[in-house]
């Protein structure tokens, strides 16, 4: 199953296409989930499983892997749904998300599938599960599920949000009045965590739940100015978001004359060495991983602070 992925560090020449790639599988039934290529570093039968004392009822144990201690979350039980019950014919999906590594136990996994970004679209509303989707979409007249990984790793282990009180000590904002900010991110957990760590610096923060929504409100905004930057000083984007995605939201900032001076921070759970040559394609300023509140406010102050001197 590992050799499914053999040629993922290929795949770059998806970025500004609007494309992605889902690893499909399944939990404890027959609906189907996705999970971006980018973001899996292998897949492997499950290990035998090292139980914790005190750990938490989804976390089933640890396995070693590759000289590596890794956590094994139960993602049908973080959903909510029954545990995954049999663990010698399951699979354990290792994968990079916030810069920490974990595997998630799961039923199955099926194949790896290219799609477009436009045919993702966000989660219904009022359906209870919706809670743990950033977005769903169809394929061979089946619905696939795309969960909001940062949300279930979120109720786990909180991630810290408030910057630390040495560099709250260097923020300050850097004009009079408020300076606006956009946020683009399909997962609400996310928005919040960015909100609360640029509190300190007094912004107006608008917020966008994927790129053409971010798009169509940055396009509203600069109807009536020369530039966008006359209203907005820096937007700060996810990659992956249902309709449109965050380099090609980027790749369409750039070639609007009224928008392209705009500054463009991708934030994202993504990694890889390759994240600095997409950030150069779309042509963004620059990339900062998921989640570290004081390194995305000092960011946040230094452009700022450049826009005001400019």
């Amino acid at each position: 199953m590992a050799s499914i992925l053999d040629t993922v560090n290929q795949r770059t020449q998806l970025v500004g296409q609007n494309r992605l790639e889902l690893l499909m599988f399944r939990l404890n039934g027959r609906q189907t989930y996705g999970i971006n290529v980018f973001k899996v570093r292998e897949v492997l039968q499950c290990p035998k499983l090292t139980a914790l004392p005190h750990q938490k009822g989804v976390i089933r144990g640890v396995a070693h892997i590759r000289g590596q201690t890794i956590s094994v979350i139960d993602l049908s039980a973080a959903i909510g749904g029954r545990p995954v019950e049999n663990t010698e014919n399951s699979f354990i999906i290792i994968t990079e998300y916030n810069r920490t590594v974990q595997g998630f136990l799961v039923g199955g996994v099926d194949r790896i599938v290219n799609l477009n970004w436009e045919n993702v679209l966000p989660p219904p509303s009022g359906s209870g599960r919706s809670n743990y989707l950033t977005a769903v979409t169809e394929l061979d007249e089946k619905l696939i599920e795309i969960l909001d990984v940062e949300k279930i790793l979120h109720e786990i282990v909180p991630t810290k949000m408030d910057i630390s009180d040495e560099v709250a000590a260097t923020l300050k904002p850097t004009a009079p009045s408020k300076r606006m900010v956009m946020v683009a991110d399909d997962s609400s957990v996310a928005r919040k965590q960015i909100q609360r760590a640029l509190e300190p610096l007094g912004l107006d923060i608008v917020l966008a739940k994927d790129g053409l929504d971010a798009l169509k409100q940055l396009e509203q905004m600069a109807s009536d100015c020369h530039s966008i930057t006359e209203k907005m000083s820096l937007i700060i984007s996810d990659i992956e978001m249902p309709e449109m995605d965050g380099y090609t939201l980027a790749a369409e900032i750039r070639t609007n004359a009224k928008l392209q001076d705009l500054k463009i921070v991708l934030h994202t759970s993504l990694s890889g060495v390759f994240n600095q040559a997409m950030v150069n394609k779309v042509g963004a300023d620059e990339f900062i991983a998921k989640f570290n509140p004081d390194e995305l406010a000092a960011t946040v102050n230094r452009y700022l602070a450049e826009t005001s001197e400019g």
